[in-house]
């Protein structure tokens, strides 16, 4: 196993390039220490964090929604880290130390830095460290697994994502080919999440919308969009129950990739 996750960039790319659908590649998965370089307010409701340092080298991220693993201290205040074994994997302790996954917004490996985008909600342990963590603070990081990596070649994509997802649609959106198509269906809590940043591109269109309450209209909107009678990509992520109509609906219809990010009342979702 450790030979398939040594050098997991060239397949990343040749699939990329010249593949159909999704494969899965395994990276080697490291724990790394890191130092918050940098703090941003991007929206009201979404914090970036800058994470910097040595620390850094030798870190994998290929593909819009890899996600790493932000480790952090259990109630007396010890740090219970995992530890790196043969098969390029980590050991973790029991029980399992208490963990929030994050996606990947940008990585820089000459600069030894990745920008984590984290949406701020009411309470919840990962706000409340969010809040209180500052330039200088070390912070330990596992991760990316791997990549459920698509191709890049397709004549049009459907992006259907709400705010957890939403550094994944705009990773892509940075590095995707020139003169890509694409709809983004963005659906957010609020109206002050529309804000986000995006990189404009002609033939991409973005459409934003607001969740009533509990009552997604994400997969609704998407069913009625006009799409290009062309070979087209459809990458779904967000709240489980919200994305789950367009399953059938896309059946069939074009290649998809499909990650519940989050599911409403359970915490750390396992997709």
């Amino acid at each position: 196993m450790s030979g398939d996750r040594g050098n997991p960039g060239p397949k990343v790319a040749a699939h990329q390039a010249g593949g159909t659908g999704v494969i899965r590649v395994p990276y080697p998965i490291g724990i790394r220490t890191t130092v918050v370089a940098r703090r941003e307010l991007v929206t009201p409701l979404m914090l970036r964090l800058t994470l910097a340092g040595p620390g850094l080298d030798g870190f994998h991220s290929y593909q819009c929604d890899d996600h790493i693993r932000i480790v952090f201290p259990g109630a007396d205040g010890t740090l219970r880290l995992p530890v790196p074994n043969d098969e390029q994997l980590l050991d973790w302790p029991k029980p399992f130390p208490l963990t929030r996954k994050y996606t990947v917004r940008r990585y820089d490996a000459a600069a030894r830095e990745l920008d984590l985008d984290i949406v701020l909600h009411e309470g919840g342990v990962m706000t409340d460290w969010a809040a209180a963590v500052a330039v200088g603070d070390e912070v330990a990081i596992a991760g990316p697994p791997g990549a459920k990596t698509f191709a890049h070649n397709y004549d049009h994509y459907v992006f259907a994502v709400d705010a957890t997802a939403l550094p994944a649609a705009a990773r892509w959106l940075a590095e995707s080919p020139s003169g890509v198509s694409a709809h983004l269906v963005i659906e957010t809590d609020d109206a002050v999440e529309h804000a986000y940043p995006l990189d404009k591109r002609d033939g991409v269109e973005v459409i934003w919308l607001v969740r009533q309450g509990t009552r997604s209209s994400l997969a609704e909107t998407v069913r009625g969009l006009r799409l290009p009678d062309v070979r087209t990509f459809l990458f779904a992520a967000g709240e489980a129950d919200d994305i789950k109509p367009l399953r059938s609906w896309s059946a069939g219809r074009m290649d998809s990739l499909f990650t519940g990010y989050w599911k409403r009342g359970v915490a750390d979702l396992a997709d």
